[in-house]
C-alpha cells in the first residue's frame, strides 16, 4: 500500500462553507474514492485555509489521479470545488495538488 501526501490552499473566505460541504460528501463521490482506491483518506486545515490530504492506495497517487479522472461524479465534485481553492489557473483541484515526498514513517 502506498502513502500518499498532497497540499492544497483553500480561499479564507471560502474555509467554513468549505469545511460544512465535508460534512455531507456525496456517497457516489464515496463510493467512486473507495472504487479507485482512495483508502484511510483524510483532510486537515491550517487556519488559514492550507489543506494537508492523505490516504492510503495500492498502486500510486497517479493511478488514484487517472481512475477519478474517468469518473463522471467526480467531474461534477470538481466544478463545485474549484472556486474554493487558491492558485488553480483553471484547472481542476485534482489536477493541481502538491504531492508531498515521505521521508519517514514508522509502523
Amino acid at each position: 500500500m502506498k502513502r500518499v501526501a498532497f497540499l492544497l490552499k483553500v480561499k479564507p473566505d471560502k474555509i467554513e462553507e468549505y469545511k460544512r460541504i465535508h460534512q455531507n460528501v456525496w456517497p457516489e463521490m464515496l463510493d467512486a474514492l473507495r472504487r479507485n482506491g482512495w483508502h484511510n483518506y483524510s483532510l486537515f486545515m491550517r487556519d488559514d485555509g492550507l489543506l494537508f490530504g492523505y490516504f492510503e492506495t495500492p498502486e500510486s497517487f497517479q493511478a488514484a489521479l487517472a481512475g477519478m479522472a474517468k469518473e463522471e461524479v467526480n467531474k461534477r465534485w470538481q466544478d463545485m470545488m474549484a472556486p474554493f481553492f487558491e492558485g488553480l489557473t483553471g484547472a481542476h483541484a485534482d489536477q493541481s495538488m502538491i504531492e508531498l515526498e515521505e521521508v519517514f514513517h514508522l509502523d
